[in-house]
């Protein structure tokens, strides 16, 4: 999260906010209440993707990152987005109200348990997270790589949404299939300040889910001055499920006060 990006925003006539959208004419656009809020290019992105419609039936995420001896799994209940995270040292979790933390032996946990306890969820569950309320949407300059124009969109944030509004999210698509390519972020989790450093990950695979399109591969680039560097690091995720039903929520519960996060 420490490479510099110098972009130019190139901002279309209008930014649309998921609250305040300009509405189509549904009859003539054949569009359903819950896709036509939406500016039609992260629609279409959503669309590529299998929907958001079919995203918001789904109640529970499960997935596993690899690690070298136990994979980290992943267990989110995607409405009150509660979670938990089993790891081989630890389990890190969200009640809907607190972070909270179990050591399962002397090992350290050596993140930030508040920063990271959703992170990789995020990324992960791109695009649709990108659909939440209070989101803001412009188009930006493209991204170029291997002679391939990838159209963006800034994503933005209203204040007071989330722990960290002042974040901001570029997606880019593939200008034909609209599925998603590139995600340029920044982190102000640390600063409490607008930042001007992006990281960039792309999006190498993807993955059938229950009739959505989920990613298998992340790699993080090496990215300075708008120039897409070599990949310096690669998450991989697997046996992903979506689940219609609620998972039982006894499992984000707090085990012990002691172990909320400060």
């Amino acid at each position: 999260m420490k490479k510099t990006l110098f972009i130019t925003l190139v901002f279309i006539a209008f930014v649309s906010c998921k609250q305040n959208p300009k509405i189509e004419n549904y009859k003539a656009t054949e569009l359903n209440v819950t896709t036509s809020i939406y500016p039609e290019s992260i629609a279409k992105v959503f669309d590529a993707h299998g929907g958001i419609d079919t995203w918001n039936a789904m109640e529970g995420m499960y997935y596993e990152i690899e690690k070298p001896n136990t994979n980290d799994t992943y267990d989110i209940a995607l409405k009150s987005r509660k979670s938990l995270i089993t790891s081989e040292h630890h389990l890190l979790g969200f009640d809907g109200e607190y972070v909270w933390l179990k050591n399962l032996d002397t090992v350290a946990y050596k993140s930030n348990p508040k920063f990271f306890y959703n992170l990789m969820f995020y990324f992960y569950a791109m695009p649709f997270v990108l659909g939440d309320d209070g989101i803001n949407y412009a188009e930006v300059e493209p991204i170029e790589f291997e002679g391939v124009s990838y159209p963006g969109l800034l994503i933005s944030y209203e204040s007071g949404v989330g722990e960290s509004p002042d974040d901001e999210y570029i997606l880019y698509y593939h200008p034909e299939t609209y599925k998603m390519e590139w995600l340029a972020y920044t982190v102000t989790y640390f600063s409490k300040e607008k930042a001007k450093k992006f990281s960039l990950i792309r999006y190498t695979n993807w993955e059938d889910v229950n009739g959505l399109v989920l990613p298998t591969v992340l790699q993080w680039h090496h990215y300075e001055n708008g120039n897409i560097g070599d990949v310096r690091n690669e998450v991989k995720f697997v046996n992903a499920k979506l689940m219609e039903d609620l998972p039982n929520e006894d499992m984000f519960e707090v085990p012990d006060s002691t172990m909320i996060v400060k």
